[in-house]
């Protein structure tokens, strides 16, 4: 009794003929969903539906010879649907995310075929930029810290490889997020780098310029080091000008005094053999004139 039921569902499979396949599209491209027919019947009626409520997209009557192309209440499929009138087969061109979703074929004639086409579509991916990172626990002082980052990006992973080899990676499933991956490398490291971001249809990379972004904090600390003994021996200049200077004033004072005390001291020898002879003279004077002479002129005085 097993063996017949088997049997029977089997037979069903084939006559009904359910099946499913997965396509993958990168957005603003187009996608084909083969129907597997080489020609529609007149006896063949082809729906074409999308999402989980199947709303119906494109008709083909073939006994009435009537194709309609429909689109969905938001107008995602407004002027992009295109369709093969030979095979059936369904065209979405300049595709975007909101095409994202399940799209069922179904085939009513002769033979009853079921289709199910599980479409994904994913945004074109943006170049990750690598810059230092600023945050303030990157104060190492051996280790340049970098980090790796991406803008309003889904469904990919961003990772950090060293030539080959996988160093970390971080995935994320959701839509329109921000993702940031750090990396610490050795300031005279010559190994190779690169930041990879990818999906599963594609994938960009960035490689990491040790040179260019990591010589920032040694030139700093040279120039930081030339600035200071730059500063050094200008203050050690200045205050040696400053020194001399002083030493030039307080000398010229110095020598002005002792100019002036050794001129006081010759006007001091200069003038008193003066006043010894003066006085000598005077006494001379007075010793040659006569007593006579010097009693008349007292008198006279009187």
């Amino acid at each position: 009794m097993f063996h017949m039921l088997v049997f029977f569902c089997l037979c069903c499979w084939c006559l009904i003929g359910v099946f499913s396949d997965s396509v993958s599209v990168m957005e603003g491209d187009s996608v084909t969903l083969n129907s597997d027919l080489t020609e529609i019947h007149e006896d063949d009626d082809i729906l074409w539906k999308f999402g989980a409520e199947n709303p119906l997209i494109v008709s083909i009557r073939g006994a009435a010879g009537i194709i309609s192309i429909y689109d969905v209440p938001d107008e995602r499929f407004r002027d992009r649907l295109k369709l093969d009138y030979q095979t059936g087969s369904l065209t979405i061109t300049d595709i975007t995310t909101e095409h994202t979703g399940l799209y069922k074929l179904e085939i009513n004639g002769k033979k009853q075929i079921s289709k199910t086409f599980s479409v994904s579509v994913y945004a074109r991916l943006p170049v990750p930029v690598i810059s230092r990172d600023s945050s303030p626990h990157s104060t190492s002082s051996s280790y340049c810290s970098l980090v790796c980052s991406v803008v309003n990006v889904g469904h990919v992973t961003l990772s950090w490889y060293k030539g080959n080899s996988l160093l970390s990676s971080i995935s994320v499933s959701d839509l329109s997020i921000s993702l940031s991956l750090p990396l610490e490398v050795e300031y005279q490291d010559k190994n190779t780098y690169s930041c990879v971001l990818n999906n599963p249809i594609s994938s960009q990379t960035q490689h990491l310029d040790i040179t260019q972004l990591c010589h920032t904090r040694a030139g700093s600390l040279a120039i930081t080091a030339s600035l200071s003994l730059i500063m050094l021996i200008s203050a050690a200049g200045s205050l040696l000008i400053v020194a001399s200077v002083g030493i030039f004033f307080i000398c010229k004072k110095c020598k002005k005094t002792v100019t002036s005390q050794e001129e006081d001291t010759i006007e001091l020898e200069f003038y008193k053999p003066t006043i010894q002879n003066t006085k000598s003279k005077t006494e001379g004077v007075h010793e040659n004139v006569p007593k006579k002479q010097c009693l008349g002129m007292s008198l006279s005085y009187f």
